[in-house]
């Protein structure tokens, strides 16, 4: 492999492995921002003890966050000269911006947040949370400004030298796909924090443990995704008819689409050959495709045969992370539908098949994120700057020997680091929201049938107090 593609897969896995901890903080500074209100306004002790537990595994995620994070500013520099030289004057300033406000302002109330609760009040911890939380989605919505500007570019101009100069900043931060990214991705994170934060609480629910703690984060995680999952679907569709517009490209890529065509078929499924620019094995349902995207049931949708073959994507790894993150959406949706079902019957709780399933959506959102953003990135290739500068004039002049020592350095250096996590992350879910509360007796567990709570023969519900000790 050249330096061009070493470079990009650094880059990658870099900021695939980053992401993942952004995601979260995304959601959870919000969730406990929510905790920290309920626990001010109704000082019932179930918020403070699920705030303190979350607000642990948001520290320990947010760390590794910043970590992550700035190695890739350092890439850029080292890998991505071309890139730097060409658009630093509009990009740099959304980066500075970023540090100005969103990192400053978590960098600023943080510690009052982790450490601050038994010495400012309970209002004050609250602003701080808020202050945090709004924090990491000012950091989303400049990060999101850059990286849209890069899909969509507008406001500003490159000279004879090839570089770009701002000339009007509105439109160089809300560019044309800009507010419908943000939106999706916000959205994203939202739904895996909430998935994350159901799964921990049904963990505990099979358990027996912490039963009220759970129960209040398991009904507060499922409202949430009740609501964002259809919502995320509403922003896919802007998306998508946004991506018609201004990526038509990339859009073909995501549905496999080689000819332009009224009336354009869904594949739902199909080996993309870009060596003979057709589809085998392609199950397709007719007209579906310019239904979803043109809102017409003949609409017109652009083929990738409308551009030359070097300015297409690599289509096998758009079409198929595509579907990915759509198929993940669905079972998502799926699992909020049925938490509603379950809860209107009353056996949100102790439904046992539930609860696994709910344990089993962790890792779903992430791979949702992962997929989304590898259609995103993929899909505008041959172009880092889309229509306007090219992957290949971006990269430096670096030998190919020398990045790929650097990203086997960087897969062991993350890969200890996960584990890392992992390791604290395991030990402060064990621990759960009250940190040891007694367990539900085994008798009122619940059975294995229908989830519904069994009595152990005769043996009394609860254990027998024990006789009063000398004094007592």
């Amino acid at each position: 492999m050249d330096a061009v593609v070493l470079a990009r897969l650094q880059f990658a896995f870099t900021i695939g492995f980053h992401i993942l901890w952004p995601t979260l903080t995304i959601g959870l500074a919000s969730f406990v921002a929510l905790l920290s209100g309920l626990w001010w306004r109704t000082g019932r002790p179930v918020y403070r003890d699920l705030m303190r537990f979350w607000l642990k595994i948001f520290a320990l995620t947010f760390g590794v966050g910043v970590v992550t994070g700035v190695v890739m500013s350092y890439e850029i520099g080292t890998n991505w000269a071309g890139f730097s030289r060409s658009v630093s004057n509009v990009l740099g300033p959304l980066f500075m911006y970023e540090a100005l406000t969103a990192f400053f302002l978590e960098a600023g109330f943080i510690g009052i947040l982790l450490f601050g609760e038994g010495r400012v009040g309970k209002a004050m911890h609250f602003v701080a949370a808020c202050l945090v939380a709004g924090g990491t989605l000012l950091s989303t919505t400049w990060i999101l400004a850059a990286n849209s500007w890069m899909q969509t570019p507008a406001g500003a101009v490159a000279d004879a030298a090839g570089i770009y100069h701002a000339v009007d900043w509105w439109d160089v931060v809300i560019n044309p796909s800009f507010p419908y990214r943000l939106a999706h991705m916000v959205c994203a994170s939202f739904i895996t924090s909430a998935f994350v934060v159901a799964s921990v609480s049904a963990f505990h629910l099979r358990r027996g443990r912490n039963i009220e703690a759970s129960r209040t984060a398991f009904s507060l995680a499922m409202w949430m995704v009740l609501v964002l999952t259809p919502t995320q679907i509403v922003l896919g569709d802007l998306h998508g008819r946004n991506t018609l517009a201004h990526q038509p490209t990339k859009l073909a890529a995501m549905e496999g689409l080689w000819d332009t065509t009224r009336g354009a078929p869904m594949t739902l499924l199909a080996w993309p050959d870009m060596s003979a620019e057709r589809n085998r094995f392609a199950i397709e349902v007719p007209h579906v495709a310019s239904l979803y995207l043109t809102h017409s049931w003949n609409g017109e949708v652009q083929g990738l045969k409308a551009v030359p073959p070097a300015d297409r994507p690599d289509v096998p790894v758009v079409f198929f992370a595509f579907r990915i993150m759509v198929g993940i959406g669905l079972v998502l949706l799926a699992t909020a539908i049925t938490g509603a079902i379950l809860r209107a019957r009353g056996r949100l709780y102790d439904t046992r098949w539930f609860l696994r399933v709910a344990m089993a959506t962790a890792p779903l959102g992430y791979v949702a994120v992962l997929a989304g953003w590898t259609t995103t990135e993929a899909g505008r290739q041959p172009w880092v700057v889309y229509g306007a500068l090219r992957t290949a004039d971006a990269v430096a002049p670096v030998a190919a020997g020398a990045v790929a020592s650097t990203l086997l350095v960087f897969i062991a250096a993350y890969a200890v680091l996960l584990v890392a996590f992992l390791w604290f992350a395991r030990r402060i879910v064990i621990a759960g929201p009250a940190g040891g509360e007694t367990p539900m007796p085994s008798a009122l567990r619940p059975g294995p049938d229908r989830g519904a709570p069994t009595l152990a023969g005769a043996a009394p519900a609860l254990p027998a107090r024990p006789a009063p000790a000398p004094g007592e």
